[in-house]
């Protein structure tokens, strides 16, 4: 079975015409880091600047969208098709979105960041609007008309005396090549057929239905599986195994893979891969490892660890006998993805395909060539969707397994599927933070002056090239360390209150904690929003003002005073019963995406501890809305995973390791104990859409802080909000 796969062979096998490709690679981290300069173009438009490496029109007449993201849920395959398609005036079920795949797509580094609706559905609003000009064009130069004459619809350009030519026949079998200049006219706001609608996802279809769409479907003919038998703890290498015992024990053992300290097995039916795995991890010998910190509270242990520090605001700031002050921690807590990580792979030839949800192909890519022993040329990936996860899981990981046992076993695709124990015990986990707030409060209860000093472990180990953020690689005989210490940025997200302070000091500590940690949903800005939100309500009542009102007195931003306004409106008259509260959150994500204000109504009994989350109402402002049910979908489950957060979750390990390994010791939200969510749009369609995935979150873990202590009058600044916690 040959594997040797290029965009060529892509072309021809899905019956498109041959064109030139522009790719742009090392995109590093942007996505996760902070705001380049605004740029005239998207950025990744800039970096792919041909109309080709956005789409093309393929032999049946449809048009193929490339974007280089994965779909995790964001919807972002079908907002690309509604800008195209309303860009070139056509209807959506005529456009076909093809997500990452190396080669194929540009290279849009990882799918992180809020960035998809503003990196890659703006370029393809752009690179769909230089095609249509294109087209009309080449069209009116062909008859001698002027291009005022001619119209476009339905994937042809017609003419006034009814003449219809498709895109397919103005081609003629070439492609748009043409890069995408600045001053590409737009399609009129005014004119919108598709964006701003409500189009449905097709991929809920397929979900709902029990289809095959996520890649733990993923099936090949003749295909084995594969387990990796773990360390007990991170440090932990391997000493020994009996692979006879294992040959007399478990059936259909088609090869067993040791590399240093990486244990895999190769089975030709799933069951038979487990059975080969929980055997091995009883008759396996490893080393004993360094011992975690469970001597001391978590809180108090990471400020003991040596620390690199940042100035991030400076300021004045002197303390006074009215300053008030507070302490908040947040744990870490887990992507808790309801499909554990998987990956196929197949080498054949010299050749490597893998078959991987990471969200960063390109960049993963780069980190394989030390840890499997090929050039770069030789791998190629294909990102398929995942079963849930916004952030850095086990994907990259699970890739990485099944890279080598492929390579190990060539000829056959090799499916790797990590279990829930796995999942739980080695994907990366987001960052343990320590928040140390004070404030000085003027005679007309505005804010003075502000301090934030946090304590933060990395908020991004991304591969990026760096083979040592590959956990599997840390196992080989070879082994790679980590040579970096990641994005320390992410810490420092959002720390910044948005609102008008005329001093505010901000310092950040970076350590390296006990535990594998990398980017969740949010980054830091979920801990500092916490914080800050919660301190504002404090800061309310010091000052003997409503929260709200509070808030509002502190803001400048036109849209910021609409979404608490909004807010407020659809909250105010709410009757609260006997142990309730209502509480309230609110950000700008990153200070320069979305706007989102979050309301809780929460019922909180002291004596028994119970906490019930009735309701939650949010305001989400993110400029332009190109899907508002896709943008209501992304803040609905933003809000129902702080919820789950905030009041459920937290990592437990021992002195060896995650003990936190399924959904009885790490419980999550369920179904039942899932509010009522209302969520309503500030939609600005002539303002530049905002990213709008993760601006939920953070908001919302306050909202319900804040209102747990007005329905019980106890201020837990610990998450998560336990009954423990509230009886105590």
């Amino acid at each position: 079975m040959k594997s040797t796969y290029t965009r060529r062979k892509f072309l021809k096998d899905s019956g498109g015409l041959i064109v030139a490709f522009s790719l742009f690679s090392g995109c590093g981290l942007a996505a996760e880091q902070l705001d380049s300069p605004a740029l005239k173009l998207p950025r990744s438009l800039a970096r792919n600047p041909t109309v080709n490496a956005w789409l093309q029109v393929l032999a049946d007449g449809q048009i193929r969208i490339f974007t280089g993201k994965i779909e995790l849920g964001q919807g972002i395959s079908t907002a690309v098709a509604q800008v195209a398609a309303e860009e070139l005036n056509t209807d959506p079920s005529m456009i076909v979105v093809h997500i990452v795949e190396t080669g194929v797509t540009p290279d849009e580094g990882y799918t992180a960041g809020s960035g998809s609706i503003i990196n890659s559905a703006m370029s393809v609003r752009y690179a769909a609007a230089h095609a249509r000009s294109l087209l009309l064009d080449r069209v009116a130069k062909k008859l001698n008309v002027d291009t005022s004459s001619l119209t476009m619809e339905a994937g042809a350009v017609i003419t006034t005396d009814g003449q219809r030519l498709t895109f397919k026949d103005i081609l003629s079998g070439e492609q748009l090549t043409e890069e995408v200049p600045a001053s590409v006219k737009l399609k009129p706001k005014e004119d919108y057929q598709w964006v701003g609608k409500p189009i449905s996802r097709p991929d809920i279809s397929q979900m709902v239905r029990g289809e095959s769409y996520f890649i733990q479907d993923l099936r090949f003919p003749g295909m084995l599986h594969a387990r990796v038998v773990r360390p007990p703890a991170y440090q932990a290498t391997l000493e020994s195994y009996d692979e006879a015992a294992l040959q007399a024990k478990v059936a259909g053992i088609v090869k067993v893979v040791r590399n240093g300290s990486f244990l895999g097995v190769i089975a030709e039916d799933e069951y038979q891969a487990e059975q080969a795995q929980r055997f091995l991890r009883g008759n396996a010998q490893w080393s004993a490892a360094e011992k975690l910190p469970i001597n001391q509270p978590l809180v108090e242990y990471l400020k003991t660890l040596p620390a690199s520090s940042q100035q991030v605001q400076e300021a004045s700031f002197k303390t006074n006998d009215n300053t008030v002050k507070a302490q908040y921690f947040k744990p870490y807590i887990m992507h808790g993805s309801i499909g554990p990580s998987c990956a196929v792979a197949h080498y054949e030839g010299g050749q490597l395909q893998i078959w991987s949800h990471s969200q960063g192909v390109y960049p993963l890519r780069e980190a394989l060539p030390k840890v499997v022993g090929l050039p770069i040329d030789k791998i190629h990936i294909k990102g398929v969707p995942g079963s849930g996860c916004y952030g850095h899981n086990g994907a990259d990981d699970a890739a990485t397994d099944a890279a080598l046992l492929a390579v190990a076993y060539p000829g056959v695709h090799i499916r790797m599927q990590w279990s829930r124990e796995e999942e739980h015990a080695w994907e990366p986990l987001g960052s343990a933070m320590i928040l140390e707030v004070q404030a000085n409060l003027d005679e007309s209860g505005k804010i003075a002056e502000w301090y934030t000093e946090l304590w933060s472990d990395s908020h991004s180990t991304r591969p990026g090239g760096d083979p040592g953020n590959l956990m599997p690689a840390h196992y080989v005989k070879n082994p790679h360390p980590r040579t970096s210490y990641g994005y320390s940025g992410g810490g420092y997200r959002n720390a910044d209150p948005y609102y008008t302070i005329p001093q505010l000091k901000i310092d950040a500590h970076f350590f390296e904690g006990p535990l594998r940690v990398s980017s969740l949903r949010s980054l830091g800005a979920y801990a500092n929003i916490f914080a800050i939100e919660s301190f504002m309500d404090e800061l309310a009542e010091r000052a003997g003002i409503q929260p709200l009102e509070f808030r509002l007195k502190q803001s400048d931003d036109p849209r910021a005073v609409a979404v608490m306004k909004k807010l407020d409106g659809m909250t105010r008259n709410i009757s609260l019963a006997k142990q309730e509260g209502m509480g309230f959150g609110f950000s700008r994500y990153k200070n320069s995406a979305a706007y989102c204000a979050v309301a809780a109504q929460v019922k909180a009994d002291v004596s028994s501890g119970e906490i019930e989350l009735l309701h939650l109402w949010g305001v989400i402002d993110a400029g332009e809305t190109i899907n508002p049910d896709g943008l209501k979908n992304q803040t609905e489950g933003g809000m129902i995973q702080s919820a789950s957060w905030t009041l459920k979750e937290e990592v437990l390990f021992d002195k060896q390791h995650i003990i936190s390994l399924n959904w009885d010791s790490y419980p999550i939200l369920r179904f039942q104990d899932a509010p009522k969510v209302n969520v309503v749009i500030i939609d600005r369609p002539n303002k530049p859409a905002l990213g709008g995935g993760e601006a939920a979150q953070a908001p919302t873990s306050a909202a319900i802080a804040n209102a747990v202590y007005r329905a019980s009058g106890k201020r837990i600044r610990q998450l998560p909000i336990t009954a423990e916690k509230l009886r105590g």
